[in-house]
C-alpha cells in the first residue's frame, strides 16, 4: 500500500491511506475461528496483515516457529471497519502489519469508523457518548 509508506515518510495523506484500506483485501489471523485480536489502551484491536509474509512474521513474533500454517481469513478493509469494529461492542480498532516495518493503526474514532462506534462521536442531542 503506498499510501503507507507516503505516510510512515512523514509525506501522506491519512485519508488516502484510510480509503486505499477500505478498499484492500487484508489477512486476519484466527484462533479456533474467531479473529485474533487483543486488547490495549481500553481498545480492542483487530489484527490484520497486508500478506502472507506480513502475517508470518506476526506468528513468529508471537512465538510460532514458521513451519506450521497460520489460520486466517481474507476480509475487505471497510467490511472490518464497518461491521466488524462496530460488531465487537466496546471500543475496537485494527492494527495492520503490527510486526511488520510500516505498521498502521486504525483507532475507533470519526472518519475512520462508522459515527456509532467511534470514541469520539458526539450524540445528537450535543452530549458525548
Amino acid at each position: 500500500m503506498a499510501e503507507l509508506t507516503d505516510l510512515h515518510a512523514g509525506n501522506g495523506d491519512p485519508v488516502a491511506l484510510i480509503d486505499a484500506f477500505r478498499a484492500s483485501v487484508v489477512m486476519v489471523p484466527t484462533i479456533e475461528g474467531d479473529l485474533w485480536a487483543t486488547k490495549s489502551g481500553g481498545v480492542h484491536w483487530v489484527y490484520a496483515f497486508s500478506d502472507d509474509t506480513e502475517l508470518a512474521r506476526f506468528a513468529v513474533a508471537r512465538g510460532a516457529d514458521g513451519s506450521q500454517d497460520v489460520d486466517y481469513v481474507t476480509v475487505h478493509g471497510w467490511r472490518l471497519l464497518d461491521e466488524v469494529v462496530p460488531a465487537v461492542g466496546e471500543p475496537a480498532g485494527v492494527a495492520l502489519d503490527v510486526a511488520g516495518g510500516l505498521p498502521m493503526l486504525f483507532p475507533p474514532v470519526v472518519g475512520v469508523v462508522p459515527d456509532r462506534a467511534a470514541v469520539d462521536a458526539v450524540a445528537v442531542n450535543g452530549e458525548e457518548r
